[in-house]
């Protein structure tokens, strides 16, 4: 069985950023004996905080077994950031362009060379109130059908702590000192669809398989019981928008009734969101074009 040598340019991200983790955080890491010795794996990793790419990075690379990261392909592009990413080997993601699959043909074939492959298949920071994992996407899924891989569910806690997701100022909480809690799970048992058609409703049933197994370990650490749904953004943002459209007719009528004019009622497709959702919306919106 093969596995990717850790090589220069990982070393070198090592030397910078290991140091000031070691001294600003604690560390909670269990679970690494499910990390595979050899071969070509998936690690499917909830996201939580602008920091956790460096929290988890730093408990796998203590494994020996560096992951490769699906990253923007913007931050390829230019300056020391665009070096490292390109020296370490991640996988850029040409989002909604006639290169958008080239990720995913990388990643197949990172696996196939016995290297590991990095998902946070949410596509985002979670929106989840309570900062548990919400809906996946089905790209982590696609690999793993096609690949057959191990898929390492990881969960992780304390990033969050240190710089809240959707912070309005994205500051470090350094003090108390935080704790970066990081567990790996055993595989995900996706034997039961192998051998399928990848249908829509194949990749969601895999997908729903690997995020309740993230959530599970999440559960594990901190010590809660998860939700019984994973949080659906996507659905949340339809009912805000049928809640402003309620309120902009509610106000309507309040209107009318005050001045005894006749209330116009709004066409489906033409109500107005509230001013703060419409913000909230079109860069939700933005967001989501691409993942």
């Amino acid at each position: 069985m093969s596995r990717r040598r850790i090589g220069f340019w990982y070393r070198l991200a090592a030397v910078i950023c290991k140091p000031p983790l070691l001294v600003l955080f604690k560390r909670d890491w269990r679970g690494m004996e499910h990390i595979p010795a050899d071969g070509g794996f998936i690690t499917a990793v909830n996201h939580n905080s602008y920091l956790d790419p460096l929290s988890y990075a730093h408990y796998q690379y203590n494994t020996g077994r560096v992951p490769r990261f699906l990253a923007k392909a913007g931050l390829f592009k230019s300056g020391f950031v665009g070096l490292m990413m390109r020296g370490t080997g991640q996988i850029p993601v040409y989002r909604e362009t006639t290169d958008a699959a080239t990720a995913f043909r990388a990643a197949v074939n990172a696996i196939e060379k016995g290297e590991c492959v990095a998902f946070y298949p949410e596509g985002t920071l979670t929106r989840d109130p309570a900062q548990w994992p919400m809906q996946g996407k089905t790209g982590a899924a696609r690999v793993a059908l096609l690949t057959k891989a191990p898929v390492i569910p990881v969960a992780q806690w304390g990033a969050n702590e240190a710089m809240p997701p959707y912070a309005k100022e994205k500051k470090l909480q350094l003090f108390p000192r935080k704790t970066l809690r990081v567990k790996a799970g055993p595989p995900v048992d996706l034997s039961e669809f192998y051998g399928q058609e990848p249908t829509a409703e194949v990749l969601r049933a895999v997908t729903e398989k690997i995020m309740a197994a993230i959530t599970a370990e999440l559960a594990g650490i901190r010590g809660e019981t998860a939700p019984a749904e994973p949080f659906d953004y996507r659905k949340e943002i339809a009912r805000e928008r049928r809640a402003a459209r309620e309120a902009a007719r509610a106000a309507a009528a309040a209107e009318a009734a005050r001045t005894g004019d006749a209330v116009l009622e709004p066409a489906e497709s033409a109500a107005p969101a509230a001013p703060s959702q419409q913000v909230r919306s079109n860069s939700q919106a933005q967001e989501d074009e691409g993942k």
